[in-house]
């Protein structure tokens, strides 16, 4: 067995359509996941016993280990193998914002559980790992599948979508937490909005997809905002870059990414931002 790494991709929600609570205090939704090209890092290596240690610029913003999602998924991993806590040394290389929107317990979890398996030589496949992440939240399926995807339900409901091209996009985070549960009880005291899937797009290239997603929304941003006015500030510097197709908050917050035509645009305009926003988190990627 040997040292095995890989990166846990952040995800963002391209659009995000959210319905009423239901008796069972989910919220039903309708949303198209990308994968990005930046992400965090988890190393599993031999060992012992089941250990996590954690660095990088954002490993102070965890609680600690002990609840992490990562332990929690290589546990349930290890009782549905049969061979107890996994006897593995995991290293989680903390390079996304926390609270941030993107999916990065959820994403960081998969990438642990696909890196467990193949070093441990267990046969369970993509999908029995997809059952067991889904135990530690509904974010699990879609980040261990980590391919672009329709959600539907509480997100579990999973449609993959291999048409949609590379998004050029910038990721902009303000340093501030937006912790899903918050967003969700403010989301809750306003008008509900409506799970629906809307029709594709009537092609698949970039300004195709750029148009029909303009016509989407995200409806947890104006409780996001309202929570962390913050967000706004995000959303208006977004707004003023050049070359600029669509802006949008993804997931609960608090990050929030701008679409772009090409990459050398999205290149620009996050090292432009970044000269005047020193204290944001700005990442130019891919999605898709």
């Amino acid at each position: 067995m040997t040292t095995r790494t890989a990166l846990a991709p952040a995800k963002v929600n391209l659009f995000l359509h959210v319905g009423p609570v239901d008796a069972d205090g989910y919220h039903p939704l309708s949303s198209l996941v990308a994968f990005a090209d930046v992400g965090d890092r988890v190393t599993v290596a031999p060992a012992e016993r089941l250990s996590l240690s954690v660095e990088g610029p954002f490993a102070a913003g965890l609680a600690g280990p002990g609840d992490n999602l990562i332990l929690r998924a290589l546990r349930a991993l290890g009782d549905a193998a049969g061979i107890g806590e996994p006897p593995l040394a995991v290293t989680l290389e903390k390079r996304l914002p926390i609270a941030a929107g993107l999916g990065g317990g959820s994403s960081d979890a998969g990438a642990a559980l696909k890196l467990a398996r193949d070093a441990l030589g267990l046969d369970q496949t993509d999908d029995a790992l997809a059952d067991i992440a889904a135990t530690i939240g509904a974010d699990g399926p879609m980040c261990l599948h980590a391919r672009t995807a329709w959600a539907e339900g509480r997100g579990e409901r999973l449609t993959p979508e291999p048409r949609l091209p590379s998004l050029p996009a910038v990721l902009i985070n303000p340093r501030v937490a937006s912790p899903t549960g918050e967003v969700y009880r403010a989301y809750d005291a306003g008008p509900p909005a409506a799970a629906d899937r809307p029709a594709p797009p009537p092609a698949w290239d970039v300004a195709a997809v750029l148009d029909w997603l303009a016509q989407q929304r995200n409806d947890l941003e104006p409780a996001a905002v309202a929570r962390a006015p913050a967000i706004a500030a995000v959303l208006a510097a977004a707004e003023a870059l050049p070359d600029v197709r669509l802006v949008r908050m993804s997931g609960s917050g608090a990050t929030v990414f701008a679409l772009f035509d090409a990459p050398a645009n999205a290149a620009v305009a996050a090292r432009r931002l970044s000269e005047s926003r020193a204290d944001w988190w700005i990442a130019p990627t891919r999605l898709g």
